[in-house]
């Protein structure tokens, strides 16, 4: 399984520290591009690490410019562009420790989803939510905050403090299911049937 807490690319383990880059991983995420001078552009990020990211983009910043983008599932990231490459450009990706350790948790479980074995299945589209905020309910009426990492027809995977044991029955919305598997940043839950796009409405 793979992690990108600490990897570094082995070339950039010589460079100073400010210079070095953690390893990318593949991830095309939809999301929308601001350039300095505020237009905006639909764009996808290609690849990515917790340091920064391969864009591609109509758009064509300027090599340094400070760029913004807003990215499917992962939220907000800044910085500035590195190099321009054919359809796009790398741009750093500017964050606290914090907000750093938290980007490759998330691209930690992008890259394993399938060694993770969440519930969504390939047949079923990731659907983008309106609100990432929810809550997960236990049987016992016990609520616990919670941010929609993922959905699909099939199930979701939350970023959720509390881990419910697996096969835990669980109300996500109006969403029955049951706990599948724990991971990094929260859990993963099977609908116990294929919903359709009317009955995620309230997500999307």
């Amino acid at each position: 399984m793979q992690s990108f807490s600490a990897t570094y690319h082995s070339a950039a383990a010589q460079r100073p520290p400010e210079m070095r880059s953690f390893q990318r991983v593949t991830v095309n995420l939809p999301g929308r591009l601001m350039l300095a001078n505020y237009d905006e552009f639909e764009c996808v990020a290609a690849e990515m690490s917790p340091g920064d990211t391969l864009i591609t983009c109509r758009g064509r910043p300027s090599v340094g410019e400070r760029v913004i983008a807003y990215i499917d599932h992962l939220g907000r990231i800044e910085g500035a562009v590195l190099h321009l490459v054919p359809g796009g450009f790398v741009m750093t990706i500017v964050a606290s420790e914090r907000k750093r350790e938290k980007l490759a948790a998330q691209l930690t479980w992008i890259a394993n989803k399938h060694e993770l074995g969440l519930p969504e299945d390939r047949r079923h589209d990731r659907l983008t939510p309106r609100d990432t905020r929810a809550e997960l309910q236990l049987e016992d009426g016990r609520r616990y905050v919670c941010r929609i990492m993922d959905l699909s027809l099939s199930g979701a995977a939350l970023d959720v403090e509390y881990r419910p044991p697996i096969g835990t029955p669980v109300l996500l919305g109006n969403m029955r299911g049951r706990i599948v598997r724990h991971f990094m940043e929260g859990v993963a839950m099977e609908f116990n049937s294929v919903q359709s796009r009317d009955a995620l409405r309230e997500f999307l």
